[in-house]
């Protein structure tokens, strides 16, 4: 192609992974398993080749696709070994852009990657219905402080207060109901993965999925959905390993961060200094929990108005082992019954999806120098057969207020099991747990209207087996 040209600049393309930076620094006496993370080296510092997509005829005005533009300019740099593909300013309207190993995807400040909202724009199965996917690849990364934007809004058939309804693509057969929407970013079977420095906005469904991948660093992203919209979550780390997260905004309305099982295990994540809001869960395992999770640490969130913030919901029979949420602030409130969750800042729930299915167990779970204002207390249910095991709460100071007219009065159980059941609020609701320490909580009853809740404590003795209180306190106050 005589009429590219191309320019050789000096970039770094550094990745560290540490999970021990963060966390250990700050508490030294958190525990961590085998198979910590290491710090480990996407790329050393090296000549890069660039190549502009404009060169291939990119046009980056939004109204003719820049699909095969963009997608020849990344199969150019990656036949020679890879490099940086440079999208400069403009909006690039596109279908499912492939990237490749070794490639930098370079979205200039002002530049937009907006996917498109017609079926035709993406392959037909409906499992790789992305706006940029990474398959099989290796040392790939999306950075250069521009957008990925994925016109959510197109995809909403009803607006509604409470919560929209989106269009389906179920066209043959192989995704159901809210599953079948695209994605906006995804990397499947890759290794030394980095993204970086990006916006990731309004995402049809979920907006950054992580899938049986190693060695993955996100940090200063930030993402933003519809907050009306079911199904857009934030990032979804599904069998993945050996994954930090770090200095990112999540805005949306449904789980912001949600690591999965569903195709092997998950250990060795770090979610670090995250800013998040949604309509579901801030935090949630599962409920996808065919194999197991392990090692999985949280700390330095601030979780603002969360439908719920704390979450483990476990229905399949992976186990849940060695998981520590560290130095978190959060305020929890109700939001309309269709959205999953009752304002629970703190939420584990083990339970079968179906009767014919078995479910695994939750172990060694810590909360230190937790801060929290809700609407609800904190919700802890396993099964006769499936005991929540080891749970630790250090330095937990709840604040319980109501400040919605929503009325509550319900544990909600979903998805499956009981569903929504009738009951009375509490601080700490226990059933089927086993050795739960308690050392330092404070809770807080505050005002005239959470009077009728119940009492700091509801449990049937029979399920409740070694509890251990240290120091706790409960008030109420005007």
């Amino acid at each position: 192609m005589e009429s590219f040209s191309t320019i050789v600049v000096v970039l770094a393309s550094i990745l560290l992974i540490g999970a021990e930076s963060s966390l250990a620094a700050s508490h030294p006496n958190l525990e961590y398993g085998p198979g910590r993370l290491q710090a480990l080296n996407v790329g050393e510092i090296q000549d890069r080749l660039v190549c502009r997509v404009s060169d291939f005829g990119a046009r980056g005005d939004g109204i003719v696709y820049d699909t095969s533009a963009v997608q020849s300019t990344i199969d150019y740099c990656a036949e020679r070994g890879g490099g940086v593909v440079h999208v400069p300013p403009g909006t690039y309207l596109t279908g499912t852009i492939y990237l490749k190993s070794n490639i930098t995807l370079w979205v200039d400040e002002g530049a937009t990657i907006l996917g498109g909202s017609n079926q035709a724009d993406f392959p037909a199965q409906s499992s790789r219905w992305y706006t940029i996917l990474a398959e099989d690849a290796e040392n790939v990364e999306l950075t250069g402080g521009g957008i990925v934007a994925g016109q959510g809004l197109k995809f909403v058939v009803e607006f509604k207060e409470e919560k929209n309804i989106m269009v389906s693509w179920n066209v043959t057969g192989d995704c159901v109901g809210d599953e079948c929407r695209p994605r906006l970013v995804g990397f499947i079977n890759c290794k030394n993965v980095h993204v970086w420095n990006v916006f990731l906005e309004e995402p049809a469904y979920w907006c950054l999925h992580i899938v049986n991948s190693d060695i993955v660093s996100i940090h200063n992203v930030s993402i933003y959905g519809d907050f009306n919209s079911p199904n857009n979550d934030g990032i979804d780390i599904e069998s993945s390993n050996n994954t930090m997260i770090e200095n990112c905004h999540i805005d949306t309305g449904d789980d912001a961060i949600c690591p999965k099982t569903e195709d092997g295990p998950l250990y060795n994540l770090t979610v670090t200094n995250c800013w998040i809001r949604t309509k579901s869960s801030a935090v949630k395992l599962g409920s996808g929990s065919q194999y197991d999770f392990r090692n999985l640490h949280f700390e330095h969130l601030t979780i603002v108005d969360s439908h719920r913030g704390l979450g483990i919901q476990l229905r399949d029979k992976g186990n849940v082992n060695n998981v520590t949420y560290a130095n978190i602030k959060m305020s929890t409130r109700y939001y309309h019954p269709s959205w999953w969750g009752l304002a629970e800042p703190i939420y584990i729930s083990a339970c079968n999806r179906t009767p014919d299915t078995a479910v695994g167990s939750v172990t060694y779970v810590r909360y230190i120098n937790i801060t929290i204002i809700s609407e609800n207390g904190i919700f802890l249910s396993g099964l006769e057969k499936s005991f929540l095991k080891g749970m630790e709460f250090k330095n937990v100071n709840m604040t319980l207020v109501r400040s919605t007219s929503f009325p509550g009065g319900y544990h909600d159980y979903r998805p499956g099991c009981q569903g929504m059941v009738a009951h009375r609020m509490s601080g700490l609701f226990m059933e089927y747990v086993e050795d739960i320490w308690m050392q330092k909580v404070r809770v807080q009853w505050k005002g005239a209207d959470v009077l009728d809740w119940g009492l700091p404590f509801d449990f049937t003795p029979s399920t409740v087996h070694d509890m251990h209180l240290v120091d706790f306190e409960n008030t109420y106050v005007d």
